[in-house]
C-alpha cells in the first residue's frame, strides 16, 4: 500500500502504561510509517504498530500564537494523542489575519499564495511552525490544505460554487506539496466538511491530490505521500471515492451529537473492496448541541464512540471538543454557543480517557486484531446499545456501552485455558476475574447498574500459566 508518514517509536505508550515524555530529543528520528499488510493498520516500516488517536484543531493555524501552540501541543501529547487535525485555509477568519499577522493567499487566488522572504514572514512559516512545534512534541498533523467550503458551499450537494477550480486546485497543491515535502509528521487530508459525490467536485479534488504528490516527488507518485479525504457528516469516503488511486484509508464524519451510531459506518467501510485501513475523523464532541430534537454531546458519548469506533474495526479514532475545534477564547466570538475556552476544555475527562484506549490497545498485539461477534451468545436488538468484540492473538476484547450482563461463546476463543478481567473506560483501571476452562458460554456480570454511561471492556485471554 502506498501512502508513508514517520512515527516516533520512543512514544509507544507500553503494557506498563507510561508515557514516554521527552519526545524533543528523539522527533528528529522519527521512522516511517506505512499501511499495514493486511491493510486495516497503520505501522512502521519495521513492523510496529501505530494507533491513530487525533485530536480536532481546524482553527490552530489561524488562531493560536506560538505560547499556545506549545501549551496546546504539550498537553496532547501527555494524555496520549498522536495526531492533530487541522486547516490551512481555515473555515472560519479566513478574510482576517492570522496570529502573527499574516495571510495565506490573494483574494479567491489560492494559485497566488503570498511569500515573503526569510523566516517567520509569511502564513506559510506559521504553517511551518506548527508542524515543527506538533512533531517536537512526538505529534503528527493531518493537514487539511483547505476547508471544503472553498470548492463548494453545500455539504452534501457537490455543486462546485467556491474559488477553487481544477487548474488551480493542481497549482495550490503543488505548492503546498513542495514547501512541506521534508515535513515527516504530515498526513494529507483533502476536503473539509464538504462531500464529492459529483464529477466536477472530484475533479477538482483529484487534480489537488495529483498536484501535493507532484509538489512532493516531481511526479504523480501517490507512494510518497499518506492521503485521506474529510466528508461531511454522516459521510464517508466509501460512498464516493472508493477507488480513487490517492486515497490511502477511509475517513468519515458520523456527526457530533449523542447519538453517532458510527459502528454502523465503520462497519461498512471496512467492508469495502480494496480493503484499507478506516478512521472516524470527527463524531461526538462534548459541549456540542446537535440534532432533531437537539440535545448536548457528553463525556459519556465521546467515549462510546470512540470504543465503537475502534472495536468496530477503525485503526484508531479522531476524538473532538467543541471548545477546542474552534479555539474559543476572549478573542473571537464562540461557534454554536461553545460553554468554556479551549484551554478549559482541554481538561474534558473524555480527552484524558482517549489515552486509557489507546493503552489497552496498544498493550497487545492489536495487528492481528479483528471484530468477532460470533463471541456473544446474545441477541441485540438495540444499536444505540450495541455490544462489540474483537478478537486477536491470544486474547478477546468485548465492549459494553450500557455495562450490560455479558454470554461469551468461550468455544470460539481458540484456547484451551483463559483468564479474564475488566478494563474501566473512565478510569483505566482493571480487575481481575477469574480463571477458567474456555469451552461452552459463559457469563460475566460488569459492576455497577445497567445504564448509558456505566461502559466496561471484558478481558479475555489465553492463560498459559494453566496446564491444557
Amino acid at each position: 500500500m502506498h501512502g508513508i508518514i514517520r512515527y516516533c517509536s520512543m512514544c509507544l505508550l507500553t503494557s506498563s502504561a507510561l508515557w514516554i515524555t521527552n519526545c524533543q530529543t528523539v522527533a528528529a528520528n522519527l521512522e516511517r510509517l506505512r499501511v499495514s499488510d493486511n491493510h486495516h493498520f497503520f505501522m512502521t516500516a519495521e513492523g510496529r504498530p501505530f494507533f491513530w488517536l487525533a485530536d480536532t484543531a481546524w482553527q490552530l493555524i489561524h488562531d493560536l500564537n506560538e505560547t499556545e501552540m506549545r501549551r496546546y501541543f504539550a498537553d496532547r501529547h501527555d494524555k496520549g494523542f498522536t495526531v492533530i487535525q487541522t486547516v490551512v485555509l481555515a473555515e472560519h477568519r479566513f478574510d482576517q489575519p492570522n496570529a502573527f499577522g499574516h495571510r495565506p493567499i490573494e483574494p479567491r487566488r489560492p494559485d497566488r499564495p503570498i511569500v515573503q522572504d526569510g523566516p517567520d514572514n509569511d502564513y506559510w512559516d506559521d504553517v511551518e511552525r506548527v508542524l515543527r512545534l506538533a512533531e517536537a512534541h512526538g505529534l503528527y498533523v493531518g493537514l487539511l490544505p483547505t476547508w471544503g467550503r472553498y470548492v463548494t458551499s453545500d455539504w452534501q450537494n457537490g455543486l462546485v460554487d467556491g474559488f477553487f477550480t481544477v487548474a488551480n486546485a493542481e497549482a495550490y497543491g503543488r505548492f503546498v506539496g513542495a514547501r512541506f515535502k521534508d515535513r515527516s509528521n504530515l498526513i494529507w487530508i483533502l476536503g473539509g466538511d464538504r462531500a464529492a459525490p459529483t464529477d466536477v467536485a472530484k475533479a477538482i479534488w483529484r487534480a489537488m491530490a495529483r498536484g501535493i504528490a507532484a509538489g512532493v516527488s516531481g511526479a504523480e507518485d501517490y507512494s510518497k505521500v499518506l492521503m485521506t479525504y474529510h466528508t461531511s457528516g454522516p459521510g464517508s469516503t466509501a460512498w464516493f471515492l472508493n477507488d480513487e488511486p490517492w486515497l490511502d484509508f477511509h475517513a468519515l464524519q458520523s456527526g457530533h451529537g449523542r447519538w453517532a451510531l458510527n459502528w454502523m459506518m465503520v462497519e461498512h467501510a471496512c467492508s469495502m473492496k480494496p480493503n484499507l485501513p478506516v478512521i472516524d475523523l470527527e463524531s461526538s464532541y462534548p459541549g456540542f448541541r446537535h440534532g432533531r430534537p437537539p440535545t448536548v454531546a457528553t463525556d459519556d458519548d465521546a467515549r462510546r464512540a470512540a470504543y465503537w469506533a475502534v472495536f468496530a474495526g477503525a485503526a484508531g479514532h479522531t476524538y473532538g471538543h467543541h471548545s477546542i475545534w474552534q479555539m474559543h477564547s476572549p478573542k473571537y466570538p464562540g461557534i454554536a454557543g461553545p460553554k468554556e475556552f479551549w484551554y478549559d476544555a482541554m481538561k474534558a475527562s473524555s480527552a484524558q480517557q482517549m489515552g486509557h484506549l489507546r493503552r489497552l490497545i496498544e498493550s497487545r498485539p492489536f495487528l492481528s486484531q479483528r471484530p468477532d461477534l460470533s463471541l456473544l451468545a446474545f441477541e441485540q436488538s438495540r444499536p444505540w446499545e450495541i455490544c462489540l468484540a474483537l478478537r486477536g492473538e491470544g486474547y478477546a476484547l468485548i465492549y459494553t456501552p450500557t455495562g450490560r450482563t455479558l454470554d461469551v461463546n468461550l468455544d470460539k476463543l481458540g484456547f484451551a485455558k483463559a483468564r479474564a478481567a475488566w478494563f474501566d473506560p473512565r478510569t483505566g483501571k482493571t480487575a481481575t476475574l477469574a480463571t477458567f476452562d474456555a469451552k461452552g458460554r459463559r457469563t460475566f456480570d460488569p459492576p455497577g447498574e445497567e445504564q448509558a454511561g456505566n461502559d466496561w471492556v471484558l478481558v479475555i485471554e489465553a492463560d498459559k500459566t494453566l496446564p491444557p
